[in-house]
This record gives C-alpha cells, sequence and structure tokens, in this order.
C-alpha cells in the first residue's frame, strides 16, 4: 500500500489578488501552514483549485509556486483530467512531473459517459501516465456516477492506478469499495463530513477542503481515525461539523476562501462565474472561527 496517500492530503486553493491575478506569496503562505500543521501529501490544481479557469500558463506559475515552496517536504499530487480524453492525454504527455508523485484525474463531466465510457477514458489516462493516478469520481459535479464495479475494473486492470478519491457522498458506496477493493488499492474519501467513518471502515485518509484551513484538528481526527480510536476522533469530528456544512453550504471555493480570509491567509477573491461567499455566510464563519 502505497503509504505517501495514507492520512490527509489537501486540495489546495489558488489565492487571487483583488484585480484576479494569482496572488503567489498567499499561495507559499497557505502551503507552509498546511506542512507545519500536520498535512501528509498536496493536491495542485484540482477542482478547489480552480484550475478550470487558470490559464495554462497560471497553472504552470501554480505549480511551480508550490513544487518550490514545498521542496520535497511532501508528496505532490497533480490534477489533470477533463471530458476531452485526447487533450487530456495531450497533456499528460506534454507535462513535466519531476517532483510529481502522482495525478488526480476527475471522472469526465457534461457528457454523461456510460460506464464502458469511463473505463475507456481511464484506461487512456493511465496508459498514458507515466506516473500514478488517483481517480476521482464526483458525481455531483460531472453529473454522471462512476460505479464500484468500474473504479475497480480500473484498479485491477492497471497497476499504476493506485487509488479513487471517491466524492460521491454515499456511504455505502465507500463500502462496496472497501469490501471488493484489492488489497493495495487505496479508497480515499473526497467528502469531508465522511471522511472519519470512511477511515474507521478501512479507508486511507482524505482529500480534504476544509483540512487546508483547519489542518492541526483534521488531519488529527483522521489519524485517530486510522488508528481505530473512534471516540476521540468523534470528538475532533463533532468541533469540525458545523465549519464543514459552511463552506459547501454556497459553493467550494468560496467558502473556504472566506476561511482563508477570516485567518488573514488570502483574500476571498474567485473568478466568475463563481462568487464570493455571501455576507450572512460570513458571519457564521467568523463566528465559529471566533
Amino acid at each position: 500500500m502505497s503509504s505517501k496517500f495514507l492520512g490527509t492530503g489537501v486540495a489546495l486553493v489558488t489565492p487571487f489578488n483583488s484585480d484576479l491575478t494569482v496572488d503567489h506569496l498567499a499561495l507559499a503562505n497557505i502551503v507552509n501552514y498546511n506542512i507545519e500543521n500536520g498535512v501528509e501529501y498536496l493536491v495542485i490544481c484540482g477542482t478547489t483549485g480552480e484550475s478550470v479557469t487558470l490559464t495554462k500558463q497560471e497553472k504552470k506559475e501554480v505549480i511551480k509556486t508550490i513544487s518550490q515552496t514545498n521542496n520535497g517536504r511532501l508528496p505532490l499530487v497533480l490534477g489533470i483530467g477533463g471530458n476531452n480524453t485526447a487533450q487530456v492525454v495531450e497533456e499528460i504527455k506534454s507535462t513535466d512531473f519531476s517532483g510529481i508523485d502522482a495525478i488526480l484525474s476527475v471522472s469526465p463531466y457534461y457528457n454523461k459517459p456510460t460506464q464502458e465510457g469511463l473505463y475507456q477514458h481511464f484506461k487512456a489516462v493511465a496508459e498514458a501516465s507515466p506516473i500514478d493516478v488517483i481517480l476521482y469520481n464526483v458525481p455531483g459535479r460531472t453529473a454522471k456516477n462512476m460505479e464500484p464495479s468500474t473504479t475497480l475494473r480500473l484498479a485491477n486492470d492497471f497497476r499504476n492506478v493506485i487509488a479513487v478519491k471517491e466524492a460521491g457522498n454515499n456511504m455505502s458506496q465507500y463500502l462496496e469499495l472497501l469490501k471488493n477493493k484489492p488489497d493495495d488499492f487505496l479508497v480515499i474519501s473526497g467528502d469531508d463530513d465522511l471522511a472519519l467513518g470512511v477511515v474507521l471502515a478501512g479507508g486511507a485518509g482524505v482529500i480534504s477542503v476544509i483540512g487546508q484551513a483547519l489542518p492541526k484538528d483534521f488531519t488529527e481526527m483522521i489519524r485517530l481515525g486510522l488508528k481505530g480510536n473512534a471516540k476521540e476522533a468523534y470528538k475532533l469530528h463533532f468541533k469540525l461539523m458545523d465549519i464543514i456544512g459552511y463552506i459547501f453550504e454556497e459553493n467550494n471555493p468560496a467558502g473556504i476562501k472566506a476561511v482563508f480570509e477570516a485567518l488573514n491567509l488570502c483574500q476571498d477573491t474567485v473568478r466568475l462565474p463563481v462568487v464570493p461567499a455571501s455576507s450572512a455566510l460570513k458571519k457564521k464563519i467568523k463566528a465559529y472561527l471566533a
């Protein structure tokens, strides 16, 4: 089992200045803040990083800032996915993966492929990738669920498909994956609210959104869960429950950026079509943090 991805990974935001340019200083600060507070690995240019609104050049610069700041301290996962298989394969082939440990590849969105279509898409991704691949199922965003049978078929057929970030917000789907997966295949929670339950059932950890803002408590909760210490872990889960609800109440990453703004780590600026958190939501976030 790849111990690199046990525990808490975080889907890093891309901080923006008020003129919508990337705020590299804030990004470096957030990376250091996470490393110093116990996070196990970092995910670059995922959905939370607003990767669909970044230009190719900006994406390169974001990767550079995170890689240089990290300086080999933690494993790095890079988001490369999309709904045009040929384009995803092309991006994989033209990416320099030095210092990157795995790809996180989101299930194709909008075009709603069949299970066979999803399999063929990820087969092409796995065959093109020179490094490990973490599948990413998030039906709430893609409009199509990748069923456990498809995920497990990929896990069994491709040695470099080492994990799935499952974010179907469906406990029975997690349990089916955990029950039937190959021994060394990792089931990683993509749902902050279900992460502890998944870990206690045999999951490998989480790729978290809230974890990057409250890394001390969140990483400790997951560590306790991995040790099977449910009682202590649930104390932290209950403490974090409200804020997890708040950050997803309107939109991700507007919610998490509002938390970062309250913590003075970056501005709450987001790029359209995402808009900043409402003042009512910001009020709740500030009250919670206080």
